[in-house]
């Protein structure tokens, strides 16, 4: 078979690969996708969208249940969670096929097979009909992660599951517990808890949500709590016991080892980039600890290969692979675009209340030695969020004292997710205090409260 020619190859079809792959397209390069799964990646199938969808069910149930505080009724509440499912997995379809015509209407070619680069700028794919022979300048590897497993806890999709299977349950857990409070584990943790799961999450690190500002974790543990959840920080599973429908845990805290008995585990302890297979070693391309290593323009090192998203290391966010597909796609045309700046994306974390954050915590602030000065303001003093019914949450800000450039903003509480952005964009613009001070934010709207935490960071908050 003849080998095809492009100017451009990209292993994988997530939201780095296929965004890369459209961006190249339109700046009139010949360029092929490969996927070995799904178009979309995990992210759209398998991740943030089904994750959103079920999360939005959860919440909508919980509303539910609270229609008298709103002067409502609701009698007979209930769920079908295969019901629940179907609708998570028909968003994620939609979308599916929504990359599929996108590719096709920018004229990429999008080949579904396992690819392999076999020297330089040689990619042979192995499809359902046969291997396909690919040639290209350059090639971009956008080949994601997959959930890391620990030795004894490794998945069996029936007592112990990973991200998928608990995106498709074969049952609905009455006891469960959840290994590892990043962002996967606290929203399935926060979504089978909602519909009634007796849930536990064990962190090995001395507080949940580990990489948001330590005042926000402490907020949202305090809310889970409330909920019903049991958190145990400082500890870690060392063993899981598994018999007929139960699973016994050994969880160590502080030195002590004690057996507690679950119906169902989700393992959420990080993830692993798919670097294997891909003849990477042969190449010269470096790993290091499952990730591929590159510099702020996502090289490699070895000329004419680069590697976007998960598989680039963290921060492991949809939103990063994406803007680095579009980044590298420019670079490869030749133009000189800026560098995705790890401390500028937003992280959001959709569970009840919502967490989300950019830039610096106060603790990362400090230990740079800046001199900082730090506002908060309570959902409790917004009259929008109280009109919600949603008036537990807080919004933090932290300022360079000196400069008063905008440093990090950390959330938590309702549709926080949606707030975010505008520190996001305020930094980018490289916003000062005073810019953010004289901005007339609309009333009454949740966005008033990141005017006044701003305020209070200079001392001239007025709703507190």
């Amino acid at each position: 078979m003849a080998t095809q020619m492009y100017d451009m190859i990209v292993i994988g079809a997530g939201p780095g690969g296929y965004v890369a792959a459209i961006r190249g397209a339109q700046l009139g390069l010949k360029v092929a996708v490969v996927e070995r799964e799904h178009m979309g990646g995990i992210c759209l199938n398998w991740g943030c969208i089904p994750t959103k969808a079920m999360l939005r069910s959860a919440e909508v149930f919980h509303l539910m249940h609270r229609a008298k505080e709103f002067g409502l009724s609701a009698s007979g509440i209930g769920f079908d969670l295969d019901a629940v499912v179907k609708r998570s997995r028909a968003v994620s379809k939609q979308l599916n096929s929504g990359v599929g015509h996108l590719l096709k209407k920018n004229k990429v070619t999008a080949i579904m097979g396992e690819a392999v680069i076999t020297g330089k700028g040689k990619v042979s794919v192995t499809t359902d009909k046969g291997k396909e022979e690919l040639s290209g300048k350059n090639i971009i590897l956008a080949t994601g992660a997959r959930a890391r497993e620990l030795p004894g806890l490794e998945a069996d999709g029936d007592l112990v599951w990973t991200y998928k299977h608990a995106l498709m349950p074969p049952r609905m857990p009455k006891k469960l517990l959840v290994i590892g409070s990043g962002a996967i584990g606290i929203e399935f943790a926060s979504f089978y808890n909602t519909l009634g799961a007796d849930t536990t999450v064990v962190e090995v690190m001395d507080r949940i949500l580990p990489v948001e500002d330590v005042e926000i974790s402490g907020f949202a543990k305090k809310s889970f709590v409330k909920q019903g959840m049991k958190i145990m920080e400082k500890s870690m599973v060392k063993q899981l016991d598994r018999g007929k429908g139960t699973v016994t845990a050994h969880i160590e805290t502080g030195g002590k080892v004690e057996k507690h008995e679950f119906d169902t585990v989700i393992s959420a302890v990080g993830i692993t980039g798919n670097v294997e297979n891909l003849g990477l070693d042969a190449l010269g391309v470096k790993v290091d600890r499952g990730h591929v290593v590159t510099d702020t323009h996502c090289r490699t090192g070895v000329d004419g290969i680069y590697a976007i998203g998960d598989i680039a290391g963290a921060p492991w966010l949809a939103h990063k692979a994406s803007h680095e597909g579009v980044m590298v796609a420019e670079l490869i045309n030749g133009g000189d675009p800026h560098p995705v700046r790890p401390e500028s994306i937003a992280g959001c974390t959709y569970c009840h209340p919502q967490v989300a954050s950019v830039g610096l915590t106060e603790a990362k602030a400090k230990e740079q030695g800046i001199d900082v000065k730090i506002g908060r303001f309570p959902f409790i003093g917004n009259g929008k969020a109280i009109a919600l019914g949603e008036a537990e949450g807080m919004i933090k800000t932290i300022f360079d004292a000196k400069t008063g450039e905008l440093l990090g903003a950390h959330m938590v509480g309702a549709e926080v997710t949606e707030l975010i952005q505008g520190y996001v964009v305020g930094q980018k613009l490289e916003t000062t205090e005073q810019d953010l001070m004289e901005t007339v934010f609309p009333h009454p709207t949740l966005s008033e409260m990141m005017h006044e935490s701003v305020l209070d960071a200079y001392d001239q908050v007025i709703h507190m």
